[in-house]
């Protein structure tokens, strides 16, 4: 079981867009600036993030991406649930297929520990992320010398 940079990044890149979107739709230029992530890669994660529904686009000067809900109905676990990561600690990927064809002698261990890393991920919510002491300072570090706007740096520290 491994958690990839998919998971890593889909969730990186909605916090940011979550703490960010205060004051309208955030472009994915900006989020990838400010969490050195590849532009081509973030609109690949957003395009499944989209088609899932946890955002929405808004075209035209000044648009970027929105939050589809509330930061705090949004999970950790739905954000890389939605770009089709799995987090899975069976070797067979749940089919109980392990040895042989049949479940394995410690299949139900890895099954129930799947099962508590999901339900880890799935009680966090992205509100709980962007009021944490840690989040608060990166953004502050990150808002203070990615961005040019004094007026930005004021606004997003404000809102977080």
């Amino acid at each position: 079981m491994k958690l990839t940079s998919k998971g890593r990044y889909a969730v990186t890149a909605m916090l940011d867009l979550a703490l960010h979107s205060k004051h309208g739709p955030v472009s994915l230029a900006d989020i990838s600036q400010r969490q050195d992530i590849s532009l081509s890669y973030l609109e690949q994660l957003f395009a499944k993030l989209r088609r899932s529904k946890l955002v929405a686009s808004v075209r035209g000067p000044g648009g970027g991406y929105i939050l589809n809900k509330e930061p705090n109905l949004l999970s950790v676990g739905e954000i890389i649930g939605a770009v089709n990561e799995s987090i899975d600690a069976t070797k067979c990927n749940g089919k109980a297929n392990c040895s042989g064809g049949q479940r394995c002698l410690t299949h139900n261990l890895w099954e129930n520990l799947s099962d508590r890393i999901s339900d880890f991920l799935n009680g966090i919510s992205l509100h709980e992320l962007m009021h944490k002491r840690d989040v608060k300072e990166v953004i502050g570090r990150q808002s203070c010398f990615k961005t040019a706007s004094k007026e930005t740096n004021i606004d997003v520290m404000n809102s977080v």
